[in-house]
């Protein structure tokens, strides 16, 4: 049986990241992915925007991975030539009574660090925007939008770079705890078993249910996998706006908003809508809805202007009317099982937050928890 020293499973973003920081710091590292290429999943199906760090709880996971991230990654395609805007964004009061969320969500970003924020009335609001029609607005200058290809493409080289293999079309079927770390079952064209002395589970949607294949005291302290599906549509013509536009948060995500591609393609989503598997169908019934959100801070939207886009699923672990959950970095001091670290519920700002994860989990495995 081969021996590796630390296998990651996953090859989306945050996958790539921790593979990155670990074959930085001299480890041998194997990414096992089971699709043919990577960022198949949750990485290809967002918004690609670098999120500011604001609607997190303070000293939450989420908030300090945001915020430590979003600085890595602006630095990360400074300097390799990763396509990027730090375009900002606006989030917006469509109503007087929502004032007073925009002041939460100032208070709560600057208790995690972001110092930034501008608020802006009703006429300041049209002096940037003219198309937007509402009371109120915050302004997020360092929110921007990145090509998340190209980003995960620049992990792959830097792993490699550094001594990194991936092994594509490559399952892991399940697991098992040994006295030095774990032994995986890993499909593909033949089945084998594979030793690794740390085993990062970076799998996305899957992620739960791998943790119930790998046998051992861990999958006493699963959390349970929730999945929201989240439905884009894409804005035919030019649209009127130069940043991005969110409401008001509401349960489950952050509203329809508004986002930019780097081409300036303007698209709209994702909504919130529970669903008991991983599913990427677009219903165009959901429509009508999306233009009754939307005209609410952009009144002069067409009708027939909204296309079908795509959808992403949101890999949650708090379900519908419960508290948000913070990311789940779950590693021996938590389960008891060494040379194991499951990263459960990594949803947004997880591709913002991506390198600053994969630093965290590598301070893990260096520390030997």
């Amino acid at each position: 049986m081969d021996t590796i020293d630390c296998v990651v499973i996953g090859a989306g973003v945050v996958g790539l990241a921790c593979a990155r920081a670990l074959a930085a710091a001299g480890r041998e590292v194997l990414v096992l992915e089971r699709e043919p290429t990577f960022g198949t999943g949750v990485s290809s199906r967002n918004s690609e925007v670098i999120h500011a760090g604001l609607y997190y709880a303070p000293g939450s996971l989420k908030a300090r991975l945001c915020v430590e991230g979003r600085e890595l990654l602006y630095a990360f395609c400074d300097e390799r030539a990763i396509a990027h805007a730090r375009c900002g964004k606006l989030i917006v009061a469509a109503r007087a009574e929502q004032a007073d969320a925009l002041r939460q969500i100032r208070a709560r970003a600057e208790a995690n660090g972001v110092a930034d924020l501008r608020e802006l009335d009703r006429a300041a609001v049209a002096a940037l925007e003219p198309a937007l029609d509402v009371r109120a607005a915050l302004l997020s200058p360092s929110t921007g939008i990145v090509d998340s290809h190209a980003l995960m493409l620049a992990l792959l080289g830097d792993a490699q770079r550094d001594g990194a293999m991936v092994a594509f079309g490559s399952p892991v079927l399940g697991g098992y705890p040994v006295a030095d770390g774990m032994v995986l079952q890993v499909g593909g064209e033949s089945e084998i078993e594979l030793h690794a002395r740390w085993v990062i589970n970076a799998s996305g949607l899957d992620a739960v249910a791998l943790g119930h294949r790998i046998r051992g005291p861990a999958a006493a302290d699963l959390p349970r996998a929730w999945f929201a599906r989240g439905v884009y549509f894409t804005l035919s013509g030019k649209a009127p706006f130069s940043r991005l536009i969110y409401p008001i948060p509401e349960p489950g995500g952050l509203g329809v908003h508004l986002t930019l591609d780097l081409g300036g393609q303007a698209k709209f989503g994702p909504d919130v809508e529970w669903i008991d598997s991983p599913a990427y169908d677009v219903d165009l019934q959901r429509a009508p809805r999306f233009y009754a959100a939307i005209r609410s801070w952009w009144p002069a939207l067409e009708d027939g202007r909204l296309v079908p886009g795509y959808a992403g699923v949101r890999p949650k672990i708090a379900g519908p009317g419960m508290p948000e959950a913070d990311f789940r970095i779950d590693g021996p001091s938590r389960h008891g099982v060494r040379g194991l670290i499951h990263l459960f519920g990594i949803e947004s700002p997880g591709l913002t937050a991506a390198m600053a994860i994969g630093r965290h989990v590598a301070g893990i495995v260096l520390d030997g928890e």
